[in-house]
């Protein structure tokens, strides 16, 4: 069978049930790749370096040649990697059936759907593989991405100041089966300046679109439309990462609801997430934000935490925070009033909040 070219849309539908390969670089791979994919270049970053310095600075042809070298000795071990993935794949897909429609099919994308794609579909095709490559290459599918944060989404913002447990929240939502994204999750921090403490390493910019990018259409793809996509009341930048400027001017314009909570409890919310991390991970967090929080508070936390006084420290810290988030909230809503409902509640429970939450929805939405 010959290889298939197919659309973005095509592909990604194929994506769900195949593996994709993903013929760049390492390095490319690691900027950034379809959210499943799997590495499996043709050349390493520094063949791809002396191939295309020879394609900008010599001849086509001589880079050509360059990259054929470098791809020969690898064949027969690509073909043995692509059978070691298509039995892995069949052995997970064992119980559906095995007829013609559900023989396994590997999907072949490089930059822009080139040379890198092509060699590489060729020598699986010739080894017996069915094999679909990628029109347009990752860059359609970038493309595609940026084109959905575009398009209008019913979101519904929980918000409250730090220490209420919004990602709770949204993350006892999802396991309600409500149509929710955990933002926090998918950028691998929890967005204050203490947010990385005991999380692992945030994605890259790009990496981070791809997986929000990959919930959105996995809502947008439901049998029935949901009315309601629920999110995190974020800052644009939550550590490292940015939201995409289209998708968090919908959020601003979003209703939220405040979960409205004693200072008090979420205190001991923070002392839980954060309390028992090493003294000096804290103390290096509070001085850079020590412009912010003002000289004599941030000597004044310092010296708490290494008086052992955690409860201090943070007591001072999250006063900050309050000002900080009730501040943006007024400067962001124009009409606040219409926007925002408050929800009155006793403590940081995600169990008995998504209950207040669903009693104040069939009150009245905002």
């Amino acid at each position: 069978m010959a290889v298939q070219r197919e659309n973005i849309e095509t592909f990604m539908e194929l994506a769900v049930r195949h593996p994709v390969l993903d013929v760049r670089s390492p390095a490319e791979f690691q900027q950034g790749h379809i959210p499943g994919a799997l590495s499996f270049p043709l050349f390493s970053d520094e063949e791809r370096k002396i191939v295309g310095t020879a394609y900008k600075q010599q001849t086509r042809e001589i880079a050509i040649k360059l990259g054929l070298q470098f791809f020969g000795p690898k064949m027969v071990a690509m073909v043995e990697e692509a059978e070691r993935i298509i039995n892995e794949h069949t052995k997970k897909k064992k119980k559906q059936s095995h007829d013609e429609s559900h023989r396994p099919k590997l999907l072949v994308h490089c930059w822009r759907g080139g040379m890198r794609s092509a060699g590489i579909a060729w020598l699986l095709d010739l080894y017996g593989f069915e094999v679909h490559t990628l029109q347009g290459g990752y860059k359609a599918y970038r493309n595609k991405v940026h084109q959905l944060f575009n398009q209008p989404f019913p979101f519904r913002m929980i918000g409250g100041c730090t220490g209420s447990g919004k990602t709770l929240l949204i993350q006892h939502m999802i396991q309600q089966g409500q149509h929710a994204i955990d933002l926090e999750g998918l950028a691998s921090h929890r967005g204050s300046a203490f947010g990385n403490l005991g999380m692992p390493p945030q994605p890259t910019q790009e990496m981070f679109e791809n997986l929000l990018g990959e919930k959105l259409v996995a809502l947008l793809q439901l049998p029935v439309a949901p009315a309601t996509i629920w999110l995190e009341d974020e800052s644009q930048r939550i550590g490292n990462v940015n939201i995409p400027g289209a998708l968090f001017q919908q959020m601003r314009n979003s209703p939220l609801y405040f979960l409205d909570i004693p200072f008090e409890e979420r205190l001991q919310q923070i002392l839980k997430d954060y309390g028992s991390h090493p003294k000096e991970q804290i103390i290096a967090t509070i001085l850079r934000i020590r412009k912010r929080l003002g000289g004599l508070e941030t000597k004044t936390a310092v010296q708490a935490m290494l008086d052992d006084d955690v409860t201090g420290c943070f007591r001072i810290l999250l006063k900050y925070y309050d000002k900080y988030y009730l501040g943006s909230l007024e400067n962001y809503r124009p009409v606040a009033a219409a926007f925002i409902k408050k929800i009155q509640l006793a403590s940081v429970h995600p169990t008995n909040n998504y209950q207040a939450l669903k009693d104040s929805l069939e009150k009245g939405s905002v």
